[in-house]
């Protein structure tokens, strides 16, 4: 059976916003995605291997439910994950990574994606995409910010609907100075 690893941190809710993961079970086949996707897709595969600290706030759409703040960082071909306040290395690689947004993108039901406008992102320039993904479990809609000169994602906002609840997610990406958290092996 195909199963899907869906772990709750940073790193994959902020890959939702082009790649939602899709149903645990569901068969591999190829999903038509549309070009203009292309940019998207690939500055998010291009930062899982770019050393990053990723920060993300995830706000429910209701609940009562205070937002959470996470952060991941991306170094040396690990994954690190921070919780409550203690950082952990994920059991993912940025191989494993990559390999699963790869298969997540054949099983996506749709995928649609458009150019929205040039804008400046703390003084990088940057190309604005909108993209709409479907997939068994989930509907996505989110904007990215793509930077022009390194083709790496500056911020994201995605709005996530799995059917039995909506959520906000923002993030931030950082590529200055990244290293992996002191002490975590």
């Amino acid at each position: 059976m195909n199963r899907k690893i869906i772990v709750r941190t940073a790193a994959p809710a902020a890959l939702a916003l082009l790649i939602s993961l899709a149903a645990a079970g569901q068969p591999a086949r190829a999903v038509t995605v549309d070009p203009a996707c292309k940019p998207g897709l690939d500055a998010i595969l291009k930062q899982i291997g770019t050393p990053t600290h990723i920060y993300a706030t995830e706000v429910p759409a209701h609940g009562g439910k205070k937002p959470e703040v996470r952060e991941t960082i991306y170094a040396g071909g690990a994954i690190y994950i921070q919780l409550r306040g203690q950082w952990k290395r994920s059991p993912l690689s940025t191989q494993d990574m990559r390999k699963q947004q790869e298969e997540n993108v054949r099983n996506a039901k749709s995928m649609s994606c458009r150019f929205l406008r040039d804008e400046t992102v703390n003084g990088e320039g940057a190309a604005v995409y909108r993209a709409q993904t479907v997939t068994e479990a989930m509907k996505s809609e989110a904007t990215l910010w793509v930077s022009k000169r390194t083709g790496l994602p500056l911020r994201s906002e995605n709005d996530l609907d799995s059917g039995g609840g909506k959520m906000h997610l923002a993030i931030r990406y950082d590529y200055n100075n990244v290293q992996p958290p002191a002490g975590v092996k």
